[in-house]
């Protein structure tokens, strides 16, 4: 039997994690009371999304009936944002009777995506083809690595060869650094079914990063929170991508410490689908119209390439928010473009799997027949 790896994010489980879900939220009531005791001085960003609004109303009803201290809100306006989304923000802090608070990157997603390159597929994968493009690193390595007999010595080969090129190598390879075969985790090219062939067949002529995210979110964010004790937000494992992915500092869990002192609390990290449709129905929480009324079922990124339903997407949001649209093309185009062909690519590759495995067991048959 094949073994599997299986990372910590779903080895180390808490119990809660398998309660059903009137349980697993009152667990998560009692996590996030006792965090918000010990760290009064919170922070909590919200983006208007499904989650952000199961985690406001969850942090609100908790200080409601722990008696607790109020937490700071914080929206991230990225500068491509449905007016759906913005005006949802307005409704929520009237709603609970709170402040939001709004922050703008000072490098907007039109100026990170022109200097830096926009996303493919996934953040993991835009980080390793962008090094990929940096490095200049020929395909033909993973052919290498593959056909050697001893892999630990190639990989140390390919090393020397390509010095201060480590992550790139284990991305096109699927290995680690000892030169150890993971085809199967995310962080290696394959992590999306035939992608290094589809890559080395037609070549990115635009250039890839998930640096937008960076400008327009994250080092936005780290200004904004630097000065609190905890930092709320509202990311869940079955979101997969990074969020599950274990890290050094284990900021892939719940509740965790980083290396500043700051605390990191994810109260949803273990709720399923399941679980928040459970919670929205239980207690009425109406999300925005984005999902409502156009129909939508995730918003993230407003249009952001890495989402495989883009393009579908965009064409819900056209009849409310033309506007958008068009600015989502503009920015995100080449690479919406590029998802399509990648796509086409792939149901070839497996029709073309799927045809050569019934030859091979059809010959395997009539050899069968003739002993």
């Amino acid at each position: 039997m094949k073994e599997e790896f299986r990372s910590r994010v779903y080895t180390d489980r808490p119990d809660y994690a398998d309660f059903d879900s009137p349980a697993k939220f009152t667990a998560i009531q009692s996590i996030i009371a006792k965090h918000l005791r010990e760290h009064p001085k919170s922070i909590c960003s919200y983006s208007g999304g499904a989650d952000s609004d199961i985690l406001l109303d969850l942090i609100e009803q908790t200080r409601k009936d722990f008696d607790l201290p109020p937490v700071k809100y914080v929206f991230f306006n990225t500068g491509l944002e449905m007016k759906a989304t913005k005006d949802h923000v307005k409704d929520i802090a009237e709603k609970y009777g709170v402040e939001i608070e709004e922050h703008r990157p000072k490098i907007n997603i039109v100026m990170a995506t022109r200097k830096y390159g926009v996303p493919f597929v996934s953040k993991i994968m835009s980080s390793g083809l962008s090094d990929w493009q940096k490095k200049g690193i020929p395909l033909s390595i993973a052919q290498e690595y593959e056909q050697a007999e001893d892999k630990a010595a190639k990989r140390q080969e390919l090393k020397e060869r390509y010095p201060k090129c480590e992550s790139v190598i284990n991305f096109l390879c699927c290995c680690n650094s000892a030169g150890e075969p993971r085809p199967n985790i995310q962080l290696v090219i394959n992590s999306s079914k035939y992608m290094r062939d589809f890559i080395g067949k037609y070549p990115p002529d635009f250039q890839i990063s998930a640096k937008c995210c960076d400008y327009c979110k994250k080092q936005v964010a780290h200004e904004v929170q630097k000065d609190y004790e905890m930092v709320i937000t509202g990311e869940r494992r079955d979101e997969g991508g990074m969020r599950s992915v274990p890290r050094k500092d284990n900021t892939a869990l719940c509740f965790t410490e980083t290396a500043s002192g700051q605390f990191r609390l994810r109260p949803l990290y273990y709720v399923s689908d399941k679980d928040k449709e459970w919670y929205k129905q239980y207690h009425g929480v109406r999300y925005s119209d984005a999902y409502e009324v156009y129909g939508l079922t995730r918003t993230g990124c407003c249009s952001c390439p890495i989402s495989y339903k883009a393009i579908d997407d965009l064409e819900i949001i056209r009849p409310y928010e033309p506007n958008v649209v068009k600015a989502a093309w503009n920015i995100f185009g080449k690479s919406y473009e590029y998802r399509k062909k990648y796509n086409d690519y792939k149901k070839m590759r497996i029709a073309q799997d799927k045809e050569a495995a019934a030859n091979v067991k059809c010959q395997m048959s009539i050899e069968d027949f003739i002993k």
